[in-house]
């Protein structure tokens, strides 16, 4: 069941009040999982349940997406800021260095996280940050595109083509190599949080000057990337690698952008594999 959290961010402006909406489920160490852009947490909700069995589980919807309020105004969805308000999230859930795994969006905020010591393990799926600047308008384009039809398409008409697998491809090809597979409720669901993403354009618009060009040393980082990724391509992975020397990057044969549908049973392996090599090493220290 969704609930929700008030809490202090740092911004720009000082102190300003945050409401994130979040599920929680399992026990065990803590894991935060970080969907992408204009996304909500039901996206992960093919890999919770398995996750839940090992883990303290918190999905969570980022500030302006799903049913999370958006930012104050004037505060910026950049890194800076948004980052720093998912570790103070983690401390008024009474959590302390979870693990994290992110998808998109999430993947970079996952990164940063890492890079700034706030989580013991880190999972990228598909990390916005290392396209080049072709690579970035193109996703940018194509991002655009989805909202534009998400905010234009009639709710009869969507729930109609939701109830064919050719629909449902036409709605969320981009994103999944499997679309077919997404259950016609959770693409009207998904749909309408494009739609109604009130964070979606500043996101966007933080992101054009963005790259990740930092190391994240001293915690496990898996990078992993779908074959069939139709939105960031998968050649980024090897310049994340390149970035990130001492990750593991991982390849998910015929998955798309959000892998978690496409294939649950090898994201959630992917997620669980890093984890468990924190506790590896710190069991061997």
């Amino acid at each position: 069941m969704t609930a929700t959290v008030s809490f202090t961010i740092d911004s720009p402006l000082g102190p300003r009040p945050a409401t994130v909406s979040y599920e929680r489920k399992g026990a065990g160490e803590p894991l935060l999982l970080l969907h992408g852009i204009g996304h909500h947490l039901q996206a992960w909700q093919p890999v919770t349940e398995v996750l839940a069995a090992d883990h303290d589980v918190i999905a969570v919807d980022l500030p302006g997406f799903g049913a999370s309020a958006p930012l104050p105004a004037g505060v910026p969805y950049d890194l800076a800021t948004v980052a720093p308000a998912l570790g103070a999230l983690c401390a008024a859930l009474g959590v302390e260095r979870p693990h994290v795994a992110g998808n998109s969006l999430g993947g970079l905020l996952a990164l940063e996280l890492g890079r700034r010591g706030l989580v013991r393990s880190v999972t990228a799926l598909s990390p916005a940050g290392f396209w080049s600047q072709g690579e970035r308008r193109y996703a940018f384009t194509a991002l655009r595109a989805m909202r534009a039809g998400a905010r234009t398409l009639p709710l009869p008409a969507l729930e109609r083509l939701s109830r064919s697998a050719p629909g449902r491809a036409a709605l969320t090809g981009t994103i999944y190599a499997r679309p077919a597979h997404r259950s016609p409720d959770a693409v009207v669901a998904e749909t309408l949080a494009l739609r109604e993403a009130a964070g979606f354009e500043e996101t966007l618009a933080a992101g054009g000057s963005v790259r990740f060009t930092d190391d994240v040393p001293g915690i496990p980082v898996t990078i992993a990337w779908g074959t069939r990724d139709r939105l960031l391509l998968r050649r980024q992975g090897v310049r994340a690698k390149r970035t990130v020397p001492g990750a593991r990057l991982v390849r998910l044969p015929g998955c798309g952008h959000v892998p978690m549908n496409d294939d649950p049973a090898l994201v959630a392996r992917v997620i669980l594999d890093t984890a468990r090599t924190e506790a590896r090493r710190v069991d061997a220290a």
